[in-house]
């Protein structure tokens, strides 16, 4: 047992992310960006991170900071969602 139980020594893997052109879309539909945004953590980012052990540790406007237990929970969780987000984007239609 460590001499001070504070002092306790874990391996973990960091995850940052952030939403590409937040300011952007901020600022072309406020509103409609937050709506977005709440459904996507509440619908598959919040779900791939229970999943795969994710601890969030902060948020931005529009990013996040997760612990995970290791790196192979933090990669899995990252693809999960990318290709989630993918397989979402493929069913908008094509912007102008």
């Amino acid at each position: 047992m460590p001499a001070n139980p504070l002092n306790v020594r874990r391996l973990a893997a960091v995850l940052a992310a952030d939403v590409v052109g937040y300011s952007r879309l901020m600022g072309q539909d406020e509103r409609g960006t937050l709506d977005r945004l709440r459904e996507h953590r509440q619908t598959l980012i919040d779900p791939a991170l229970a999943k795969h052990r994710g601890r969030l540790v902060k948020t931005t406007g529009d990013g996040l900071l997760v612990e995970f237990p290791s790196v192979v929970e933090a990669v899995e969780c990252a693809l999960g969602v990318q290709r989630a987000m993918a397989e979402r984007d493929a069913t908008l239609p094509e912007s102008s």
